[in-house]
């Protein structure tokens, strides 16, 4: 029994359509899983989670101090508290939720990305972060700090 050539093309194409689609469904269940832990495992309440080791051994927040309860608070749609808790990962977040739709967006329409991100945009990111570790440590900035 033979297929049409129409029909096999069409099954070939459905097929790895589907298989494009496999990274970003695993990226998304992950990040659902996560999240929802965070969700449901409160961080605000001590011993659920282990302190941050750079806090615990220097007594300083590092960039991803706060984090874990800026998420906790995104998860329960509180964006001020989020904020208060860390606002760098309140951005990162928004950052990431948008490169992911694009990237999902490409791997669907099989569109593939011609290019790589700028290094001036990588070595800005990395001046972000650590502009952001110093800053929130000195007297005077604390609202950077996790509250």
């Amino acid at each position: 029994m033979s297929i049409g050539a129409g029909r096999a093309r069409l099954l070939l194409e459905t097929s790895s359509g589907s298989r494009r689609m496999v990274a970003p469904v695993a990226v998304a269940a992950a990040a659902a899983g996560v999240v929802t832990t965070i969700a449901l495992i409160d961080p605000n309440i001590e011993g659920h989670y282990p302190t941050c080791p750079w806090l615990a051994l220097t007594g300083t927040f590092c960039p991803g101090c706060g984090s874990l309860r800026a998420i906790h608070a995104l998860a329960h749609a509180e964006l001020g508290v989020a904020m208060a808790r860390n606002p760098l990962t309140v951005i990162a977040v928004g950052w990431l939720v948008l490169w992911f739709g694009l990237w999902t967006w490409r791997r669907l329409t099989g569109r593939v990305r011609t290019t790589m991100a700028p290094a001036w945009l990588l070595h800005g990111i990395l001046v972000v972060i650590l502009g952001y570790w110093v800053l929130r440590n000195i007297p005077g900035w604390t609202f950077l700090s996790p509250a």
